[in-house]
């Protein structure tokens, strides 16, 4: 497989990827054992690039850096299966006493579980809020009302001003 390159800024040009080069099937390979290791060495390894390239390749490329983050969250959410997974429903350990008799039994983590239930307590806290009309009435009114300090300190007066969807379209394209 080869690319366009350009030259001198005159010369356009086919070359063939060299054995350094990202190729799109790199990234996914890298991409993929990132999200099943977190472990950037070992990504590295399995798509047959160096660490010091991903690292600058994720300096240098956005969409490489959101597919990078995307990988670890996904890694870690993974992880997170796992440890509750682990906390719940306890994991099978075999005793084997001094007379050599095997005896199968269940281990449950309480310090797994109760660092699980540390991180989770906001999350589930916010799950049991909910926003009453009123709540949302004031928060939208606020918005509003700032867009709208915005549009008149630009100097901007139209008949829409008070409309919240122009409000929202021109700062928007204010940015």
């Amino acid at each position: 497989m080869s690319e366009l390159v350009l030259e001198s800024g005159k010369r356009v040009r086919r070359v063939r990827p060299s054995h350094r080069s990202w190729t799109a099937a790199r990234q996914r390979a890298f991409l993929g054992a990132l999200g099943e290791s977190c472990n950037v060495k070992l990504a590295a390894r399995k798509a047959g690039v160096s660490t010091s390239q991903a690292y600058v390749r994720r300096a240098q490329d956005a969409g490489f850096r959101a597919g990078w983050d995307r990988a670890l969250a996904t890694g870690y959410a993974q992880l997170e299966m796992v440890m509750l997974e682990r906390a719940l429903h306890g994991v099978e350990k075999t005793v084997i006493a001094r007379d050599g008799s095997k005896t199968v039994m269940r281990e449950y983590s309480d310090r797994v579980g109760l660092a699980l239930l540390r991180m989770h307590r906001e999350n589930a806290r916010f799950a049991d809020e909910s926003v009453d009309d009123v709540e949302w009435q004031e928060a939208r009114d606020r918005i509003v009302g700032r867009l709208q300090r915005l549009r008149d300190q630009d100097g901007i007066e139209t008949k829409a001003a008070a409309d919240p969807i122009s409000l929202i379209g021109w700062a928007l394209a204010r940015r």
